[in-house]
């Protein structure tokens, strides 16, 4: 659950002009060497329009008859996960980060037409081989009852990260081929348009070759819903987790597969991997039934 820090509210939507700002005072600033996460709570009022729900879930796959996605909250807090990030008091520069794991718990039934206060904060400092790693929360209350909750887990390169370590899953036994995607060139900027992420890597080719890209690739998250709108049923959720850890990116244009493994309603892993098989993309857990009183995406640092 979300503490009970200092809120701060933000409605208006994120400018473009705030977001660039944002990144070069964070790339100007040099981070310390033992860098402090400030304990920061957003929280914004969101509605849950048709017609955007519509158009991203029609871009992720997702049919009509499967409702609100699980993961458009995550969408709709992004922004306030962005000016997290984008903060003076954030001891990272937001260019260059590396989403490397998202968790999302559903808990009722989200239905288009209906309000949810979504409430963001920083999480934890969390070990990964390959740098620094922090989590973002997010908990989404519908009349003061939490209905979602996700956690997404950022990762700063550099030398190996200290506290609690970033999670991992395995692998699917027996598994098969249940989908092949070619996500289309275009795609990083159709997703930017329907989610809000507009971060050059997805959407330039000049912007993923400043970054070490050979050319543009897709949203993890992108990634993340396609898969979820391939394994779930032709209903709306009611109560679902789902996990994931991004291993490696999709270069748009690429052709890429789903894997898993038969069907079950606890904890049924799949992967995204090439079409050759030799690389994952995507490692993933999906559970349709889960426990209410199981654990919570991580809370906030002490």
């Amino acid at each position: 659950m979300i503490g009970d820090d200092v809120v701060e509210r933000f409605d208006a939507p994120l400018s473009s002009l705030a977001v660039v700002g944002g990144a070069v005072r964070g790339l100007l600033r040099k981070t310390p060497a033992q860098p402090v996460l400030p304990r920061r709570t957003l929280r914004r009022e969101a509605v849950l329009e048709a017609q955007a729900i519509e158009a991203y879930a029609r871009l992720c796959g997702f049919s009509p008859e499967q409702g609100v996605p699980i993961t458009w909250p995550h969408i709709l807090s992004f922004p306030l996960q962005m000016r997290i990030m984008l903060g003076a008091d954030f001891p990272y520069p937001a260019v260059g980060l590396v989403h490397v794991h998202n968790r999302i718990r559903q808990t009722a039934r989200i239905e288009a037409g209906q309000r949810l206060n979504l409430t963001t904060r920083v999480g934890s400092l969390l070990a990964h081989d390959k740098g620094q790693a922090f989590a973002l929360t997010t908990e989404a209350t519908r009349d003061g009852q939490t209905v979602w909750e996700g956690q997404s887990i950022y990762l700063k390169l550099g030398p190996k990260g200290r506290g609690a370590t970033v999670p991992e899953l395995d692998a699917p036994s027996g598994a098969s081929v249940l989908e092949t995607w070619s996500p289309a060139p275009d795609l990083g900027r159709r997703y930017a348009a329907v989610s809000g992420d507009a971060n050059p890597i997805h959407t330039s080719g000049l912007g993923a070759r400043l970054f070490g890209f050979r050319r543009p690739i897709a949203h993890g998250m992108w990634t993340k819903a396609r898969a979820i709108a391939a394994l779930t049923p032709q209903a709306p959720l009611e109560t679902a987790e789902v996990e994931a850890v991004f291993r490696s990116p999709v270069f748009l244009g690429d052709t890429i597969v789903l894997q898993a493994a038969p069907p079950v309603r606890t904890n049924n892993l799949f992967e995204v991997r090439d079409m050759g098989g030799t690389r994952t993309h995507l490692r993933g857990r999906l559970n349709l039934s889960p426990s209410l009183s199981s654990q919570p995406p991580e809370g906030p640092s002490s």
